[in-house]
């Protein structure tokens, strides 16, 4: 399907601003979620700072020619716990660590090239690894889909914002699908979360008329509390992003973060082992995104004119920025990726004013707000349809694979079962007197199945090799001996007709001599 704007397309300003909009909605459920889930929940505006300042820091080192959105990642939320344990230090430490593989990649790539890559982690590798990310995904936007304020109440399952869930995202399908009005498919996102929201609004609006709890789908707790006692800090604040809690901790001598210690040499051993190998997955989850954008612009983002290098280096430089800047570890967002595929707009004017916009909207405290009390209910009710395009982006991958050769078929069911089973590696690195693991670094289920499916190839592929040279030479074998059978024929052939010859002439010389 045809682009409605291209890469170097710029739409008019006031379109411009509504599509960048839709971009920041689209990566915000996730974006949002990990400082929350991590316990850092006051670090939203800064996670969302650091958003935007690793977007434009990708998008400088990329030329302006990759439209995707950097958001938080769901990879690290475990190698995060690790770091916490030593303060915003920590976190940052970890997040160079995660980076500077990126950046090491990028330097190998530049004088070895991809076809390395290509070989460690092909399409039968990389394909069902984006798969899982995208599946296990699933679990947190079907939560999300039966949540509201009422969870306390109702065991975390509401009906009501079931169906909000629902209203969402068949509104972002009908707006997509539908060919008539053509701001409804560049804004599918934006509408389906007004539908939503609108929705619970009414649903929330009759609960607290009639004291029913039940009802109320939407907590607007964060906007009244930030008007409770009105300040400049009500209109504008600024994020207490990473940066300036370390230097905070390094001045008072305390950790920021309550539980934890001052980071020192151990704390530096932990989140390198924390933070490298699930840097890995990000590397393949970064390839697969590449892919998927090259199919969508056309144009080769992987070895193409721009290359592998320089994504990866603008991936993990702005990662490091996104942290530095913000809290969280960034990586390219499959939701972008998804909101540009379903738009049809692929504008990087889109994507760098989308940047701006999440750098502006962290230091407005009522636009923080209101952006909280945005439902996880609707929230999951657009990743049903950004999380299902990740899983199926990673399945598409397989129409070029014959899954009737063992090898193949061998290693995407390792990555698969592994990666949706849950299958994780915890590695103990501090134990008690008692013998009794007190610590351990959590290597997540994708990047165990990351791991297991690169492994299970490899073997695959050596044995197969194996086996072919063994039928080579038994193939060798056979023809040296059909070529000495053959040979031995023909020199049969060739010695009997001279006897036969011999033989003939022995009778014709009494013959002929008696005619004398």
């Amino acid at each position: 399907m045809k682009l409605v704007y291209d890469v170097h397309d710029r739409p008019k300003f006031n379109k411009m601003l509504v599509f960048a909009l839709q971009q920041v909605l689209a990566i915000m459920a996730a974006t949002i979620a990990v400082p929350s889930i991590i316990g850092l929940p006051t670090q939203i505006p800064a996670a969302i700072l650091g958003a935007g300042v690793g977007t434009i820091v990708y998008l400088l080192f990329t030329k302006f020619k990759s439209p995707v959105f950097l958001g938080s990642s769901f990879a690290f939320l475990s190698s995060l716990g690790v770091a916490m344990a030593y303060g915003y230090c920590g976190i940052i430490v970890g997040s160079i660590f995660a980076g500077l593989v990126y950046v090491v990649i990028a330097i190998v790539i530049h004088f070895v090239g991809t076809k390395w890559v290509g070989k460690l982690m092909p399409p039968v590798i990389i394909g069902p690894t984006v798969a899982v990310i995208g599946l296990s995904l699933a679990g947190n936007a079907m939560g999300d889909m039966v949540k509201a304020s009422a969870d306390a109440l109702n065991g975390g399952y509401n009906l009501i914002g079931l169906l909000c869930g629902l209203v969402t995202f068949f509104v972002v399908i009908i707006c997509s699908v539908q060919k008539k009005y053509k701001m409804m498919k560049l804004i599918p996102f934006i509408i389906g979360i007004g539908a939503g929201y609108a929705l619970a609004t009414i649903f929330t609006g009759i609960g607290m008329a009639t004291g029913v709890e039940y009802l109320q789908i939407i907590n607007w707790q964060p906007l009244i509390d930030n008007f409770k006692n009105v300040t400049v800090q009500s209109f504008l604040n600024y994020p207490d992003f990473a940066l300036i809690e370390a230097i905070r901790e390094m001045v008072t001598g305390e950790a920021q973060i309550d539980g934890a210690q001052l980071l020192n040499g151990a704390g530096v051993a932990e989140a390198a082992l924390a933070f490298l190998p699930v840097a890995l997955v990000v590397f393949a989850e970064h390839i697969a995104d590449h892919k998927n954008l090259s199919s969508i612009i056309e144009k080769d983002l992987v070895e193409g004119e721009l290359g592998l290098k320089r994504t990866l280096l603008g991936d993990g430089v702005g990662s490091m920025a996104g942290t530095i800047f913000g809290v969280c570890p960034n990586t390219t967002y499959g939701e972008s990726v998804g909101c540009v595929a379903i738009t049809r707009n692929a504008s990087i004017s889109t994507i760098f004013t989308a940047a701006i916009m999440c750098i502006v909207l962290s230091f407005i405290s009522p636009l923080m707000c209101l952006l909280q009390t945005i439902p996880a209910c609707v929230m999951g009710g657009v990743c049903l349809t950004l999380y299902g395009f990740i899983a199926v982006s990673g399945l598409k991958m397989f129409k070029n694979i014959d899954l009737g050769e063992n090898k193949n078929l061998f290693t995407v069911s390792a990555i698969l079962i592994a990666g949706i089973g849950g299958l994780a590696i915890k590695i103990p690195y501090m134990i008690n007197d008692n013998g009794v693991v007190e610590k351990a670094i959590t290597i997540t289920s994708v990047a165990t199945a990351l791991i297991l499916g690169i492994i299970t190839y490899a073997v695959c592929n050596k044995l197969e090799k194996k086996d072919s040279a063994v039928e080579e030479e038994i193939e060798n074998k056979s023809i040296v001996t059909e070529a000495a059978v053959q040979v031995g024929v023909v020199d049969t052939l060739v010695e009997e007709p001279a006897e036969d010859v011999v033989a003939e002439e022995a009778t014709e010389a009494p013959e002929a001599t008696e005619e004398n």
